[in-house]
């Protein structure tokens, strides 16, 4: 599984002129879900995002997770993450997981974080989504489960 994570003060996807979803302070989350995913991949992102310390203490370090200051979560389906572009100038989308497990992993992805009591908010997957923010820092990190960095190595 791939995820960027956007440290914002604000985020809100809209579906049309609906919005579906928003936050004030906390992590724009993209995710996509490709071929070969697992529950220990979904696992090792649910457990890794929410205590990524990436918010500003009182020093202004960097030392401060999601869970220490209370933000929220804004998580959005992005299949695109998981393009091909090694050949030629047009994505591949063929690492993409099927549309219906990949649906079925990012509802899971939302659900199991919001047992953590963080709240989430999401966008509507397979929709076509306008996504506004205010990315703070700016902080974006690419965060890949270990699976995905392994095979990169090869």
């Amino acid at each position: 599984m791939k995820s960027v994570l956007q440290r914002v003060t604000d985020a809100t996807v809209r579906v049309g002129d609906e919005v579906v979803g928003s936050i004030d302070r906390g992590l724009l989350v993209y995710l996509g879900v490709e071929k070969g995913d697992s529950e220990k991949d979904l696992d090792f992102l649910v457990r890794k995002i929410p205590k990524l310390r990436l918010f500003e203490d009182h020093d202004g370090k960097i030392n401060l997770s999601l869970m220490d200051i209370g933000a929220s979560l804004l998580v959005v389906s992005q299949f695109t993450l998981c393009a091909n572009l090694n050949k030629g100038n047009r994505p591949s989308f063929d690492p993409a997981a099927d549309p219906d497990f990949a649906k079925i992993m990012y509802e899971r992805f939302v659900d199991l974080v919001r047992q953590q009591g963080i709240s989430v908010a999401n966008g509507t997957f397979g929709a076509h989504m306008k996504v506004s923010y205010t990315n703070e820092g700016p902080v974006t990190i690419l965060l890949e489960s270990p699976k995905k960095q392994v095979d990169a190595d090869k």
